[in-house]
């Protein structure tokens, strides 16, 4: 969260250096003065978002307004020092509250979820917990946790949200299958090339609680899979690409 008000206090900082006025913008930026002040007042504002409702703007304006003219400040630097101090421990002890609540409501979601789903015709649950769908079954050799392959893939949370993708980029993935998530490691042992499956993966065998982004905390994961084809070891050796598409569910 200490990256999010230096960014706010450096964009603060850059307003006083260009000597931006308070007050409203025209609504038309006709000159390179208006659209330069605007773009300040955008990275401020885009600073200033994650902490939101932690703040009152007439007060920050205020703020901006005395630093930017030079005015005394109702805080001197030592006193502003020991609130952002306090503030950033007090802001971090919410988030991480906030992230438990988070991981405990994932977590009970995933469980409930994945005990209906069992049940269900066509659902296959292995001993590990990972459970699977068959949608295609393919006909080529399955892959061996030793080598790499080629996927298409949609990995979706449980309320529906699409958080990644190969489909949507246009450019299938490619990846050893000792460097993703344990769901995956898994579940591509079991599938034939030119299979589709559907895997519903729970949060110990795909990120835990360290979900990244808007997957977040213990989250049970389900990712439609395509296995196009398993890489052969001389083409896997080759260098990276650097404009290939990111790995999926990477470790």
């Amino acid at each position: 969260m200490s990256k999010f008000l230096q960014k706010s206090l450096t964009a603060a900082a850059v307003v006083a250096a260009l000597g931006t006025a308070g007050g409203a913008f025209a609504q038309e930026l006709k000159t390179e003065k208006d659209k330069v002040s605007y773009m300040v007042g955008m990275d401020v504002g885009k600073g200033l978002a994650s902490i939101k409702d932690e703040i009152d703007m007439a007060v920050v304006i205020q703020a901006l307004q005395a630093s930017v003219k030079g005015d005394k400040t109702a805080l001197t630097q030592e006193e502003a020092l020991k609130v952002r101090q306090d503030f950033m421990t007090k802001l971090q002890a919410k988030r991480a509250a906030e992230e438990k609540t988070k991981a405990e409501t994932n977590k009970k979601a995933g469980d409930e979820f994945l005990a209906k789903n069992k049940a269900k015709k066509g659902v296959t649950t292995t001993a590990s917990g990972l459970q699977y769908e068959v949608v295609k079954a393919g006909t080529g050799p399955k892959p061996k946790d030793t080598d790499t392959v080629q996927v298409h893939y949609t990995g979706t949370l449980l309320d529906g949200t699409k958080f990644d993708s190969s489909v949507d980029r246009g450019e299938p993935a490619t990846f050893p299958l000792k460097g993703v998530i344990p769901g995956w490691t898994e579940g591509l042992q079991l599938m034939p090339v030119g299979s589709k499956y559907k895997f519903f993966i729970p949060a110990n065998l795909a990120y835990g609680e360290n979900g990244p982004g808007p997957i977040g905390p213990n989250a049970t994961l389900t990712f439609d899979v395509e296995l196009i084809k398993i890489v052969p070891p001389e083409a896997a050796a080759k260098p990276a690409d650097p404009a290939a598409a990111a790995k999926p569910a990477t470790k």
